[in-house]
């Protein structure tokens, strides 16, 4: 999976532009982009706090979570260099042609302190909105929700990015399931695959993946966050997972962004 920071593949240049993406070269294992491959349709009415991140004039441009009521956990490489005046979070959409739901400006935006690039890890980021939104949101995966992160663990995937790699964005919320895979099988894909700020998730064969423009989105298992969409080589491709930040090694700094 070279999901390059999974961002829109199809208008890299336009969101380099727009979104303030890093010129910095990924690592060379690491395609930093990610819509969800293999995936159907699905609604935020099944899943309320799932949104995504737009720029001031409308474009989809990463995926995040309603965590709190005015408070959405994303990746850092969606965030890093942007303005809070030039970032929105719009929620309750399912197509992203329609007008359904809100959009929300953003207030003030966390990355984490130590965010360098996703491929080395620390890629969370916190935004805060303008308003409290009235929805449902997720809990965060904590330190002590190990068995969340076990081989083997059917987790839920969402975005609104490509479905597949270089391909075109989805206009509509599209979701799947794919199983947590083991560290040796990310480390054996990715040799910067650090099991304290990363997990991956993806089938063997490929197939089901997230993708351009799904960063930042949701990784769910047992009622809980346990991981944001973070970065891969392809989409989908086999014997190559898709990474996500490990929400509980970030429980307590996100906690702190969230409370405050």
């Amino acid at each position: 999976m070279a999901k390059p920071l999974r961002r829109l593949l199809t208008a890299l240049s336009a969101v380099v532009a727009a979104v303030g993406l890093s010129t910095a070269a990924p690592a060379a294992n690491a395609d930093v982009t990610p819509s969800i491959v293999g995936g159907s349709r699905v609604s935020t009415s099944q899943y309320p706090w799932v949104v995504y991140l737009a720029s001031s004039s409308g474009s989809q441009f990463c995926g995040g979570t309603l965590v709190a009521a005015n408070k959405v956990v994303t990746a850092a490489h969606c965030t890093s260099g942007r303005t809070a005046s030039s970032t929105r979070v719009v929620w309750g959409r399912d197509d992203k042609q329609s007008t359904a739901g809100v959009t929300a400006s953003v207030t003030k935006i966390w990355v984490h302190p130590s965010y360098r690039s996703a491929s080395s890890g620390n890629d969370v980021s916190v935004l805060t909105l303008d308003r409290n939104l009235s929805s449902a949101t997720l809990p965060l995966a904590q330190p002590s929700d190990t068995a969340l992160y076990a081989e083997g663990t059917k987790a839920t995937i969402l975005g609104w990015g490509t479905t597949s790699s270089g391909g075109s964005a989805s206009r509509y919320l599209l979701g799947a399931t794919v199983p947590l895979t083991s560290d040796a099988t990310c480390r054996s894909a990715y040799s910067n695959y650090s099991n304290t700020a990363m997990v991956c998730a993806g089938y063997p064969q490929g197939g089901v993946d997230t993708c351009q423009g799904d960063s930042g989105g949701p990784l769910v298992a047992g009622g809980k966050l346990i991981g944001a969409t973070s970065f891969g080589r392809g989409c989908a491709s086999a014997g190559y997972p898709g990474v996500y930040a490990r929400v509980a090694t970030y429980y307590s700094v996100l906690t702190t962004q969230i409370n405050s």
